[in-house]
């Protein structure tokens, strides 16, 4: 009985060995359209802790997601499979040089690599350079450092994408011990007037 809740405490705490989501601005949250993709035991993991990631996910499913997972239309390691369906009410408006306040909550620390980045979510393809990012020792302490929890970015030019909701997230990653955590903030920018792509001739 002892050695068998020793374990137990052991397991928790190596799958527990870091979680973290970004607080501000709002992010996608899974909902009923997540649920036909991914199915209803992904969204119940995640509902239940939001902190948590795909790997973990995978681990306490070893026979796999078989409750209408699409591995085609589900991709857990892009905002963690959730769908722009469930979040139209949360898309941002910006402008390229807007700067953008963000909160991160680091639950519990592990280091790691992270960055954020502008991403194509059609192609899962990052848009340019990342906007801020942090190579080694992020959230490396108890405590991490205050520019790693909260922070600023600027919308960069984007040269006329990200004009459509749901194609672009502004997304917070974090690699840490073979974890991967991921938060997206829809959004979109206008598109550039013709006055200013291009000379206006008289």
């Amino acid at each position: 009985m002892y050695l068998s809740a020793v374990a137990t405490v052991l397991s928790l705490a190596m799958q527990a060995s870091a979680h973290g989501l970004v607080l501000k601005p709002a992010t996608r949250e899974p909902g009923d359209a997540t649920a036909a993709v991914c199915g209803k035991t992904m969204v119940n993991f995640y509902k239940a802790d939001n902190t948590s990631y795909p790997e973990a996910l995978l681990r306490a499913n070893p026979k796999g997601l078989t409750d209408g997972y699409d591995a085609k239309k589900c991709n857990l390691w892009m905002c963690r499979g959730y769908q722009f369906a469930d979040n139209k009410a949360n898309v941002q408006k910006y402008k390229p040089g807007d700067v953008i306040d963000m909160e991160v909550y680091i639950r519990i620390p592990h280091k790691g690599y992270a960055n954020v980045s502008v991403v194509d979510t059609t192609t899962n393809t990052v848009i340019g350079a990342p906007l801020i990012a942090w190579p080694d020792n992020y959230a490396a302490t108890n405590h991490p450092p205050a520019n790693q929890t909260k922070f600023s970015v600027k919308v960069p030019e984007l040269g006329g994408k990200c004009t459509e909701a749901g194609i672009c997230v502004i997304q917070w990653y974090w690699l840490g011990a073979g974890q991967t955590y991921e938060s997206c903030v829809d959004f979109t920018v206008p598109a550039a007037s013709s006055a200013v792509r291009g000379r206006a001739w008289y």
